[in-house]
């Protein structure tokens, strides 16, 4: 039993390797309660049509089962990386509350459920940091541009709000 909680432990989520055939991304998931003893994988994003192959890949996540992880790799990512609206610091991720974003060249952003794992590495490559407020505050920019007032920046990077005339 203590080898299965073990196992669980090790191997559960989603990774991310390299698949040896095509040395493409692929994203799998091992197989925690298979009864084999080996290491061996219950999906990959290659499958079906490569189902059956002679899971060679597996000798990546037995080396460094934490570094294949999607999240740690995506939580690596960010460590040190400003978001690209505010200029802070991405800070801790807490995934299942306030997870960041990614920004296209074009503008456009991707939340993570909306990211394939095996696309991973590209993405990451090509995107930048959002962090979790401004990803809130432009989705609905985006979605909702009549309901948004633009005010002029300042030199500093503040609203420049004029001051209106009293009434006494």
């Amino acid at each position: 039993m203590a080898s299965l909680v073990g196992k669980w432990w090790r191997y559960r989520g989603t990774r991310v390797i390299t698949c040896p055939e095509n040395h493409q991304p692929a994203a799998v998931r091992v197989a925690l309660f298979s009864g084999d003893p080996r290491t061996t994988l219950k999906t990959c994003s290659r499958w079906p049509e490569k189902e059956g192959c002679d899971q060679a890949c597996v000798a990546e996540l037995e080396q460094s089962p934490e570094k294949c992880l999607v999240q740690a790799i995506a939580s690596d990512w960010y460590t040190g990386k400003r978001c690209i609206y505010c200029q802070e610091l991405i800070g801790d991720i807490v995934w299942h509350e306030r997870p960041p974003a990614l920004r296209a060249e074009d503008g456009s952003m991707r939340e993570w459920k909306d990211v394939a794992p095996q696309d991973l590495p590209v993405l990451l490559a090509t995107h930048q940091p959002v962090c979790w407020r401004c990803f809130v505050a432009e989705s609905f920019r985006i979605q909702h541009p009549e309901w948004v007032i633009e005010r002029p920046r300042g030199a500093e990077g503040h609203e420049t709000l004029q001051p209106s005339a009293a009434v006494y």
